[in-house]
């Protein structure tokens, strides 16, 4: 045979394109831990990421490229939203929890993923809250994914009802657990 059938060759693109936006999605949560933590404007750290950090190598290892694109986004749109974003993220937070509370790497999980559901509707709700649930895996416990997974669902619920098929019974702005 002369190779594999086209619909492996999609199958197998299709792979790649997914794990470049994973990985697009954990330098994202990195880069706005970096720009929180050092107050250095977001398209600088774009810009170091771009140049040192993604797709290099790391103990003879070349890490997967990320999709530069989805990327800058995130940051940018993270970044410029973080105040309307800490809001809503705050809203569905136990009262005696806030966002000045939480870690800053959970922080920057749930403003990219709360800025994902809040501005970027061609991504269905359920893969955001996916990736940022796998995301938090890769840094944090079952206590903090658990976190991230309620606080993503219910903003999720609010923001896209018709695509998370509503609100649970019983829930109705109600509050996630800490």
């Amino acid at each position: 045979m002369a190779g594999k059938p086209p619909e492996e060759d999609r199958a197998e693109r299709g792979k790649r394109m997914a794990l470049t936006r994973s990985n697009a999605r954990l330098a994202a949560v990195q880069a706005l831990y970096q720009w929180e933590a050092t107050g250095i404007a977001p398209a600088r750290v774009i810009k170091e990421f771009a140049e040192h950090r993604l797709g290099e190598v790391v103990d003879d290892v070349a890490l997967p490229p990320a999709d530069l694109k989805l990327f800058t986004l995130v940051v940018t749109g993270a970044a410029a939203n973080a105040a309307e974003l800490d809001d809503m993220i705050a809203a569905v937070l136990t009262e005696d929890w806030t966002t000045e509370r939480l870690e800053a790497t959970l922080r920057a999980i749930l403003r990219c993923g709360a800025f994902e559901l809040a501005h970027r509707e061609d991504v269905p709700p359920r893969v955001v809250i996916a990736e940022y649930v796998g995301v938090c895996d890769a840094f944090f416990g079952a206590k903090e994914t658990g976190l991230v997974n309620g606080v993503l669902d219910q903003l999720a619920r609010q923001l896209r009802p018709d695509e998370m098929g509503g609100a649970k019974p019983g829930e109705g702005g109600g509050r996630a657990p800490r």
